[in-house]
């Protein structure tokens, strides 16, 4: 019997072991909630969509954070507009791909999360210190998976530079292309109507090169999500078979050295068996 579409989703969210399906289908899963909510304001005359944003998205306005410490958080799984939620996903699902074929799914999560944070940070610090946006600081609000996202595409990028992808009208693009694109268009768009989502996206973009900059330096920031095991007393000669199993750092960090010069498909089969074997560690 086959699975039904809900179960099927569900799989795919909780069980899949995937942090990228499980990030699309919360993006997914707010926004039609609240698209819902925002039918029912309408038909019976409420008022709860307004007040859902108020508490979703963060204001720029750093005075109120302390009243609502989970906005940081919530406003990078919050989408109002459908083509905003519909790029973010797609972008989002296109780059994790890649980034979960070479690195997992503890990395992704960081990635995302602290992409979303720091682009959190760009977007208060911006409000609250700069001149040109003080007149917008009290009515002026962030929400979308933008910056966590940027942060999936320049860390990508950054580990797989003369990685190609096809795009529609562009063809075959490499990856460190692509990023520089990301970059100056969010930068130029400072001056746009939103400049605050494009201080955002330029924070989460700098925590993805960041990260990968120090993770091929030997340096793991996502090791914070990483559970420290209890101390056990083991038999030796089983553990000193395991550790001549697994690479140590400095392959690995060698191996992605490699990649990020001359490309995944550069590696030997003894090399790409390798990295495999890390990342199950």
């Amino acid at each position: 019997m086959k699975k039904s579409i809900v179960n099927e989703l569900r799989f795919k969210m909780f069980q899949s072991g995937s942090s990228l399906n499980l990030f699309v289908g919360i993006n997914v899963l707010v926004f039609i909630l609240v698209g819902l909510i925002a039918v029912l304001d309408l038909i019976a005359g409420t008022s709860l969509s307004p007040w859902l944003t108020e508490q979703l998205a963060m204001h720029a306005w750093i005075q109120s954070l302390p009243y609502k410490l989970w906005t940081p958080f919530t406003y990078m799984f919050f989408h109002r507009d459908v083509f905003h939620v519909l790029f973010n996903m797609l972008w989002l699902y296109w780059m994790g791909r890649i980034f979960e074929e070479y690195l997992n799914n503890r990395q992704f999560t960081f990635t995302y999360l602290a992409g979303g944070l720091v682009g959190a940070s760009f977007y208060l610090l911006a409000y609250n210190l700069l001149p040109a946006f003080s007149n917008n600081v009290t009515n002026s609000s962030l929400l979308g998976a933008s910056a966590g996202v940027n942060a999936i595409v320049i860390a990508t990028a950054t580990l797989l530079p003369e990685f190609t992808i096809g795009l529609l009208f562009f063809g075959q693009v490499r990856l460190k292309y692509l990023a520089l694109a990301f970059i100056v268009l969010d930068f130029l768009s400072i001056a746009s109507s939103n400049p605050g989502g494009s201080i955002a996206h330029l924070g989460g973009a700098f925590l993805g090169f960041i990260f990968i900059r120090q993770l091929q330096k030997g340096n793991d920031w996502s090791n914070i999500f990483q559970k420290k095991s209890k101390l056990k007393v083991i038999r030796t000669d089983k553990s000193s078979v395991r550790q001549s199993i697994l690479p140590d750092q400095e392959v690995v960090d060698r191996i992605l050295d490699k990649i990020s010069r001359s490309g995944y498909e550069s590696l030997s089969k003894k090399e790409k068996e390798q990295l495999f074997k890390a990342s199950e560690k």
